[in-house]
């Protein structure tokens, strides 16, 4: 309904200038009323006419869009060779592991293919690691995005900003070469914005993430060896690890989902951004998870950072720092009185939410 009336309120506006479409305006800057867009004290003396010239073109140069956009979809590592290999595994559910290389150039990897799985089995996906894809190489923008339950892509290698984005469900696992002799924990391994928008799945880090790391993540579980600023910003969900520094303004906005980071220095503080979230110790619950992340993180990735924190449990578990939501939490604590005395859940949750 919002569409059709903005879509009824354009074409009022086009009869008032005496047009009857869009493409009939596209370029015209002469219909612009110069004086009144820049009839503002902040806009007097600047000069807009470089920016409003029309250049002299024939007929044959279109100022529109008069043809369709080719994107190479047809060409994607996904149709050419993941599609092919597991459309049985698909139609069957039948467990299939394929090895593959991979270069920057290949973008949003998993993505088609994921969509067929959603396509054939529903939000639900597949049996987790049903279909398994090991990559060699770098990989390029959005590997792994909007991944289903059921995949789970493993890169021996790098990647691009936005791995991850949008994980629903699936299982992405990124480490160095094996063969590396540099220290991952020290070197960046993911770009920007990874898990961005996450709502489910998994994602074990064998270094440092960029910036914005699991923003708006809404339930997604993973590991990382360090992040850049930003961190879990506007996080509703999931739980997020961090076995080494942080950037500033870590937590900005974040309102739920659990954060643990390593902070043997007691560096973290300075560098969260506490307006919606306090730091706490773990307690014991939050550890035995913690634990289990990390052991699962060592044998994803063989992450030797997991490894030593493990050789060094319980000893090591004091110098994670738990960061939780303020919100959250009072919701958490109304969920668990509801359910020892008996009270519907969806009371206690609207009576903590409402203050």
């Amino acid at each position: 309904n919002f569409f059709r009336f903005l879509a009824s309120e354009v074409r009022e506006q086009l009869a008032l200038l005496g047009f009857r479409s869009l493409d009939e305006i596209i370029g015209r800057v002469d219909l612009i009323d110069a004086d009144t867009a820049v009839d503002h004290w902040k806009a007097r003396g600047l000069d807009f006419s470089a920016i409003l010239h029309k250049p002299d073109m024939g007929p044959d140069v279109p100022t529109r869009c008069v043809g369709q956009q080719d994107h190479g979809i047809d060409r994607s590592l996904d149709v050419t060779q993941l599609l092919p290999l597991c459309r049985e595994t698909i139609e069957s559910g039948a467990p299939i592991e394929i090895e593959l290389p991979i270069r920057n150039i290949h973008r949003t990897v998993g993505t088609v293919l994921g969509s067929e799985v959603t396509r054939r089995h529903g939000a639900g996906g597949l049996p987790d690691d049903t279909i398994r894809v090991h990559f060699r190489g770098s990989a390029g923008m959005s590997f792994g995005a909007f991944l289903p339950r059921g995949i789970t892509l493993a890169l021996e290698g790098d990647a691009n900003d936005y791995t991850g984005k949008g994980l629903s469900g699936g299982r992405i696992h990124v480490y160095p070469p094996r063969e590396s002799t540099f220290r991952p924990e020290e070197n960046v391994l993911v770009g920007n914005a990874v898990l961005y928008g996450a709502t489910g799945g998994e994602a074990f880090f064998r270094g440092i993430a960029g910036e914005r790391f699991a923003v708006r993540n809404s339930g997604a579980m993973t590991v990382v060896e360090g992040v850049g600023d930003h961190g879990c910003e506007y996080m509703t969900g999931g739980r997020v690890v961090v076995l080494g520094h942080t950037g500033r303004n870590f937590a900005a906005g974040m309102s739920g989902g659990v954060a643990f980071v390593h902070d043997p220095e007691g560096r973290f503080p300075a560098r969260c951004n506490r307006q919606m979230v306090d730091l706490e110790q773990a307690d014991e619950r939050d550890l035995a998870e913690l634990k289990e992340m990390l052991q699962r993180h060592q044998i994803a990735t063989g992450s030797t950072v997991a490894q030593r924190l493990l050789a060094d449990w319980p000893a090591a578990a004091g110098d994670f720092v738990k960061v939780m939501p303020r919100d959250y939490k009072r919701v958490l604590q109304a969920i668990e009185r509801a359910r020892a005395s008996g009270v519907p859940e969806d009371a206690a949750v609207m009576e903590a939410v409402n203050g």
